[in-house]
């Protein structure tokens, strides 16, 4: 039987002839492939799901897992007290010490909370804090956290509904309200919404003319009259006018900003503060105090009421000094504990039916897996929020400017783990410092050479540019060529383009708009 062997990108082909059979008709053939493939396992899976998951949502996971799981429990409150006193009295436990004066090495083993086999603890109950709130109380906080937030439409109409106002009115009233933008500016024009008035009423008006000019005027004023000032302007002049006129009249300089306002918002608009002190006749001290008044209203007084709702972030890990050493700690408030069921696992071996223990030995792998898979995740995430400590040590110290550049292959490497597993575990995790509350992708940042050689992290740069800007001359503010000469004067060499894009990432305006008259 012969064979025939070629190589070809490790591919072993084997051919092999039968005798007696038509070789034009039927050829079998044996094919050896090499190659890798990598099988995750369901509880490899859990694991990195786990460990991209922020805290709100992994306490979610955590309470699914314990309803559907009769293996796992959540601590009582008088349980979770203890283990909370166990937590402070030693400080090495889910936390890890960095000296300051010692070098950057990271130690190889970190401690963790207990045995991870038989109880996962990472947070306390609400009652181990003593606050003395009532249940109501807490009822209230609840629901004033989780309701729906008021949209300017809806704040509109409260005020609307409250007020006396004919039939007929009203409906040129809804038909404004809808016509208002975000922002609370009126988008139609008044002969638009008269058409949509005269549309939805049909048959039901008053007169065939219904609704006229001055009638939806009136309208209109009284709907300008609303909360916030300004709402249901046509324009920007009117908005800021409405806002002017319902001040108090003893409010100083309030004539010279309705005329300002009124008659030279253009020359407001492009800064010429030459022509607008010799038009108004005012000095230049008494055109700051006109200004003043003006930059207190409000542009868009619809966007108050149509913002976001505030997302709450809980921080995941602990950042305190203690002396010369910062001390990183798992935050022990972030996640409710959850343990195996001891009274459910001993009845594993005692199950009177084979498919009741197969059950019940099945389900109680899973408890143990889910908690190894969270005694993986905190280790992860506490030996890299370490290592970050350990790197962007002078931020904690002297703040955005003494940033270093970082990038996620360097703590890959630090700590021996994957790229993508860094970028996982830095992803929607936060850490409370002393400076404050920040993800911990906010550490990492790429980098502009300097003059010695060195390295600048675009993070400190921008740190630098916005002190630069906080303290200009308002008069005559810095270009962003002056600024990108003010940093290469530093050392940090970086473009006139670098410095515009940082600026307009900050949300600073550009020189020309923030030109102001002191």
């Amino acid at each position: 039987m012969p064979f025939k062997n070629r190589h070809e990108n490790c591919l072993l082909v084997s051919s092999v002839t039968f005798p007696g059979l038509n070789q034009s008709v039927m050829k079998q053939s044996l094919t050896i492939q090499l190659g890798q493939q990598l099988k995750m396992t369901p509880q490899l899976q859990q694991a990195i799901r786990l460990l991209q998951l922020s805290a709100l949502d992994l306490r979610q996971e955590i309470q699914e897992s314990v309803e559907i799981n009769p293996m796992l429990e959540l601590e009582d409150e008088q349980s979770g007290d203890l283990s909370l006193e166990s937590l402070k009295e030693n400080d090495n436990q889910d936390s890890q010490e960095l000296d300051l004066d010692s070098s950057d090495q990271l130690p190889d083993d970190l401690q963790v909370d207990t045995d991870w086999d038989d109880i996962y603890q990472s947070g306390s109950s609400s009652a181990s804090s003593g606050s003395g709130s009532s249940e109501g109380e807490e009822g209230d906080a609840w629901e004033a956290r989780n309701a729906a937030p008021l949209t300017l439409q809806q704040h509109i109409l409260w005020q609307l509904n409250l007020t006396p106002m004919t039939d007929a009115d009203r409906a040129i009233a809804y038909a404004m309200v809808e016509a208002l933008d975000p922002r609370g500016y009126l988008t139609s024009s008044l002969d638009d919404i008269a058409e949509t008035v005269r549309h939805e009423l049909e048959g039901e008006l008053p007169d065939e003319t219904f609704p006229e000019e001055d009638e939806m005027m009136v309208v209109l004023h009284h709907l300008q009259q609303f909360d916030p000032p300004g709402v249901a302007a046509r324009n920007l002049q009117e908005c800021l006018d409405i806002q002017l006129r319902q001040l108090d009249a003893s409010v100083p300089w309030l004539e010279h900003a309705l005329a300002l306002v009124g008659q030279h918002l253009t020359l407001l608009e492009t800064r010429d503060y030459m022509t607008l002190r010799r038009r108004m006749g005012i000095s230049e001290e008494e055109l700051g105090e006109v200004l003043n008044l003006v930059r207190g209203l409000n542009p868009a007084p619809g966007d108050g009421l149509n913002e976001e709702p505030a997302e709450y972030v809980v921080p995941d890990v602990i950042i305190q000094r203690k002396g010369k050493r910062w001390l990183v700690e798992l935050n022990p408030e972030s996640l409710p504990k959850v343990r195996i069921n001891n009274q459910y696992a001993g009845m594993v071996g005692q199950a009177r039916r084979e498919e009741d223990g197969t059950y019940m030995r099945a389900q109680l792998q899973e408890a143990k897996w889910f908690l190894k898979s969270l005694q993986s995740r905190n280790e992860t995430l506490l030996k890299v929020a370490s290592r970050i400590v350990q790197v962007q040590k002078d931020f904690f110290e002297y703040g955005e400017e003494a940033m270093k550049p970082l990038v996620l292959a360097e703590i890959a490497d630090a700590v021996g783990m994957h790229e993508s597993t860094i970028s996982r575990v830095t992803t929607q995790k936060y850490m409370l410092t002393p400076r404050g509350v920040f993800e911990l992708k906010f550490f990492f940042s790429s980098h502009v050479g300097t003059d010695g050689g060195g390295e600048c992290s675009s993070t400190a740069i921008r740190a630098i540019i916005k002190k630069l800007i906080a303290t200009e001359d308002a008069r005559k503010p810095l270009s962003d060529s002056k600024l990108a000469d003010l940093l290469n004067d530093q050392g940090i060499k970086v473009a006139r383009r670098t410095v515009a894009k940082y600026r307009e990432a900050m949300r600073i305006p550009a020189s020309s708009e923030r030109k102001r008259l002191v």
